[in-house]
């Protein structure tokens, strides 16, 4: 009977390894599927659209650690937006990467403060920093392609939800209660 045992604790053993094993060479497998969101980008001063991508979002950890690393290419049109919780600083690698990407750091108004050209490379990676609460994920070349400086805005769901959200926790003043009725 203690034979049994041990064998039945071993197996579980040895498939629990295989499995963290097998997550550990492919973190892409703890992934389920993105939602994605449509990202305009506009001209800072003129408000004039520059381009739109559909971006998958990562706004969980696994998502943001696996980020386009299971990707093997993205078209002009396609992207990743990183959402996290508040702005800061931070830092971005190209592990697991086959391909380029311009990394642009977004704060929560939507303003692109940073924009890097980042390139696949081994360890030791290259990090690439910036200060925000979004980062979006666009093929190298991109930025360039469609005009895209710092002080441009990017446009999409979650921050107009956001801008939403704290206008109508702004307090009013007296002659703007008089014409809201």
């Amino acid at each position: 009977m203690n034979r049994r045992l041990l064998v039945i604790v071993g197996t579980l053993a040895g498939v629990s390894l295989l499995s963290v094993a097998a997550l550990a060479a492919n973190p892409a497998l703890l992934v389920a599927d993105y939602e994605t969101t449509t990202v305009e980008v506009v001209d800072g001063e003129t408000g004039a659209s520059l381009a739109t991508v559909e971006a998958r979002v990562a706004d969980g950890f696994r998502k943001q650690y696996v980020g386009l690393s299971a990707t093997d290419e993205l078209a002009d049109d396609e992207g990743m937006l990183f959402v996290h919780d508040r702005s800061a600083e931070r830092a971005y690698v190209m592990r697991g990467m086959s391909f380029g990407l311009d990394i642009l750091f977004v704060a929560p108004n939507g303003t692109v403060t940073r924009i890097h050209e980042a390139t696949p490379e081994r360890r030791p990676y290259t990090r690439y920093t910036g200060t925000g609460r979004y980062v979006l994920e666009v093929p190298r070349g991109w930025t360039e392609r469609h005009g895209v400086t710092p002080g441009d805005r990017l446009r999409f769901d979650r921050i107009a939800a956001a801008t939403r959200a704290s206008a109508a926790t702004k307090p009013i003043s007296p002659s703007q209660a008089s014409t809201q009725t």
